[in-house]
């Protein structure tokens, strides 16, 4: 059900990563269960791919989640470093469109967000060949007893093909429904002096 809101130019921060932040905290304070669940859509040899990824950083920079870089996103992005980002958050209904480019981060920031992950989810991402066809639910079972024995004593460190990609935006559209249909889409388009171009699209 609409909840009424309107998005007009005026509404709108200047900059579109401000733009962003303001509506995923409000998505958050409006009690969406996980504002930060995004579909991220890759693509190689013409055939999309998409998946649901949870955002885990966002900043002038671009938008940051991680990955097995062997995964298929990984590998596509590593063949064609292009990617597609959409978060909807029903409560406000609205939706955020993400297209650009994608780069692996820097190593130091790979490390330092492996190193917060709950242990479990550490030795998961040694345990998983991500994306890769195998036997049998026994055969991960197995593969995790074994990364546990492997790092019974130590800390668990980070692979060096899992980390961070970010999506740099060319553009970010946000969308506000509205009751009647006739939905409000703003969208940001980035221009050659590093600034913004902010245009309506019909719905």
């Amino acid at each position: 059900m609409s909840v009424g809101r309107i998005l007009d130019e005026g509404d709108l921060d200047p900059d579109p990563i401000g733009q962003f932040v303001r509506w995923f905290a409000e998505a958050g304070a409006a009690g969406e269960p996980e504002p930060e669940a995004m579909c991220a859509a890759t693509a190689a040899g013409g055939m999309p791919s998409a998946r649901m990824v949870l955002l885990k950083a966002v900043d002038a920079r671009g938008f940051v989640f991680f990955t097995n870089y062997e995964s298929q996103k990984g590998r596509e992005v590593a063949t064609n470093p292009i990617a597609a980002l959409v978060w909807r958050w029903f409560a406000l209904e609205r939706q955020v469109r993400v297209t650009g480019g994608v780069e692996r981060i820097s190593s130091e920031e790979s490390d330092a967000y492996f190193s917060t992950r709950p242990r479990p989810a550490q030795l998961a991402t040694w345990a998983s060949p991500q994306s890769s066809v195998i036997a049998d639910r026994d055969a991960l079972d197995a593969r995790m007893a074994s990364m546990q024995a492997r790092f019974r004593d130590v800390d668990v460190p980070r692979p060096e093909w899992w980390g961070g990609l970010r999506v740099i935006p060319s553009t970010i559209e946000f969308w506000q429904g509205r009751p009647d249909r006739l939905h409000d889409r703003l969208r940001y388009v980035s221009i050659p002096d590093g600034g913004w171009r902010i245009e309506r699209l019909a719905p």
